[in-house]
């Protein structure tokens, strides 16, 4: 799996911050009094736990940024399982370089190959059930374009980017229109008669009055709020007598414990916000070969 140009941009602003706040105006202090300039080394990225990778593309830019002649190996794809112990990368270069951009490279890949293996157990609850895994808009801030990168490593499957690629009339939207059913209706018609087919228009919903007034709208996809099992098979239910081209997605407190459950009552979408907003960086260091 390659950057987009986007994911490309992104990642050269992040790590022009991230240099900037590791090397201050002076650099490193103790890499240029204990190594001779012209130092040559090699070492290896080595994941401490086992995991799903994502990240080697953004590291090979981090090092390269730093010095122009390091040469990086990736020694796994991107989106490969890799258990404890295993080589992910290698570096070869100036001794001074690699450790300039060992800290900043590490920690974009330990953040990235959280998210992507978090991704990936959640996908792995999902199997055979038919509904796909989508992230949300609940991402550190700057660094969205990576984590939703680090998202389809593990197998899922991105939302929207941002406000500007979908409509998506949340609870706060409806509230201020009214609420109830009528508010439903009122949004998504604002919505089709300004966008037509041109974007995706969705509407939240989170009870069963305003899931049927959302039916009866038309909508592209109607999201599913906090429901129980129990909500959603009825909702399913009434979409495919209904309105089957509409799709319907789960949200809300969704959980490796719960997920599959969800599934189970034929939706077809589930975002899950943890994804990004709750995955621990997995534990990678660089260790150097003699």
């Amino acid at each position: 799996m390659m950057l987009s140009p986007a994911e490309q941009h992104a990642v050269d602003r992040l790590i022009e911050l991230a240099l900037a706040e590791d090397l201050g105006d002076i650099g490193d202090l103790t890499s240029d009094c204990v190594l001779p300039a012209k130092a040559q080394g090699r070492a290896v990225l080595v994941a401490r736990k086992a995991g799903r990778l994502a990240g080697l593309p953004v590291a090979q830019r981090v090092f390269e940024r730093v010095d122009a002649s390091v040469s990086f190996e990736p020694l796994l794809a991107e989106g490969a399982a890799f258990s404890a112990g295993s080589a992910l990368a290698r570096v070869t270069g100036l001794m001074r370089s690699l450790l300039v951009a060992e800290r900043t490279a590490l920690n974009f890949v330990q953040r990235l190959c959280g998210i992507a293996t978090l991704t990936a157990q959640y996908v792995e609850r999902l199997a055979d059930t038919g509904a796909i895994l989508l992230d949300t808009r609940k991402t550190t801030p700057g660094w969205r374009l990576l984590e939703k990168y680090a998202v389809r490593c593990g197998g899922g499957t991105n939302h929207r980017l941002g406000l500007y690629d979908g409509v998506l009339i949340k609870d706060n939207h409806l509230a201020a229109l009214g609420a109830g059913p009528q508010a439903v209706a009122q949004a998504v018609a604002l919505a089709r008669a300004k966008y037509a087919q041109s974007v995706p228009i969705e509407v939240e919903v989170d009870n069963l009055e305003q899931f049927e007034a959302a039916l009866q709208a038309g909508p592209d996809l109607i999201l599913l709020d906090n429901m129980t099992p129990q909500q959603l098979r009825h909702a399913r239910t009434r979409r495919d007598l209904l309105a089957p081209s509409i799709r319907l997605e789960a949200s809300g407190g969704v959980t490796l414990d719960t997920i599959a459950d969800i599934a189970a009552t034929g939706i077809d979408r589930i975002s899950v916000g943890a994804l990004t907003h709750s995955a621990v960086a997995l534990d990678i260091g660089m260790d150097y070969e003699s």
